[in-house]
């Protein structure tokens, strides 16, 4: 059911790398929105992901600034805006990892919700001195589909040339920053701005669909939508001693705007395994 509160509502969207284009039809389908894209404000100020312009503050707080900016120069009380990250995968470091945050603000209910998606990102570096390891690379790496980001030196050299999409262009800029290079050795990594990341879209739309699926949750009591999960509490038995483990158990489904709490099994196991027991398995 598409919530009544923003069936043809516009919402802003602060935006130069074009998300709009992948959650507008995530958005519009879900709840009958229409997204609205903002400009007048140079987002890069807030923190590039070449590192030239490092960004302040939390991931969820330059979302947030974002969306507050778009409202802003809109006049719109619906705002959002999306922000990304790149980092090692959080179980054994080693895959690249992306996280995506949009963040939903309305003035007019006072509620903040956020939709998020993270896995495996399409993001890499290598340090080369030879043509053919850097054409090798960006191939292994889904160029020209996924753009590049060419220095010389190292990844901190501000003399870089990005968004780069075709071959003839990456080649020659490999070979001119290779003759900038004191070392003779060329910083080449995969550009994960919006525009010119596929895999990085993906995981965008698909926080949109989380963020449209936790809007178009409305709270029995007061009918606010994101009416979703806060907290899940351990405490399923183990099968073998029957002793609670850190297993969930139980699911909070909460309100933002009333504060209603909802409680619900999580599983329909009956026991956790119990290689999962820390009486079984200290």
């Amino acid at each position: 059911m598409i919530p009544r509160h923003y069936r043809d509502r516009r919402v802003a969207l602060l935006t130069q790398h074009g998300k709009e284009r992948i959650v507008a039809p995530v958005l519009g389908v879900a709840l009958g929105c229409l997204i609205e894209r903002v400009d007048g404000y140079d987002t890069d100020l807030l923190g590039t992901f070449t590192r030239d312009i490092p960004r302040a503050g939390t991931q969820i707080e330059a979302a947030r600034r974002k969306a507050r900016l778009g409202m802003e120069l809109s006049g719109l009380p619906l705002g959002m805006a999306s922000e990304g990250s790149f980092g090692p995968d959080p179980v054994v470091g080693l895959l690249p990892w992306n996280l995506e945050l949009l963040v939903w603000i309305d003035d007019e209910l006072n509620l903040e919700i956020l939709g998020r998606a993270s896995g495996k990102g399409n993001y890499a570096h290598l340090l080369a001195d030879d043509w053919n390891a850097a054409r090798d690379f960006a191939q292994q790496w889904g160029f020209p589909g996924h753009h590049m980001v060419v220095r010389p030196e190292g990844q901190d050299d501000p003399r870089m040339r990005k968004g780069i999409c075709e071959w003839a262009e990456l080649e020659a800029s490999f070979k001119r920053a290779r003759a900038q290079s004191s070392s003779g050795r060329v910083f080449l990594e995969i550009d994960v701005r919006a525009h010119a990341n596929p895999s990085r879209q993906e995981m965008i739309q698909r926080a949109a669909q989380d963020l449209a699926a936790r809007l178009g949750s409305l709270c029995p009591a007061c009918a606010a939508p994101g009416f979703w999960l806060i907290e899940r509490l351990g405490g399923l038995p183990c099968e073998d001693c029957c002793e609670p483990t850190q297993e969930a158990l139980t699911d909070i489904i909460g309100c933002v705007s009333c504060g209603e709490r909802r409680y619900r099994q999580s599983t329909h196991r009956k026991s956790a395994d119990p290689s999962r027991c820390s009486f079984c398995n200290p």
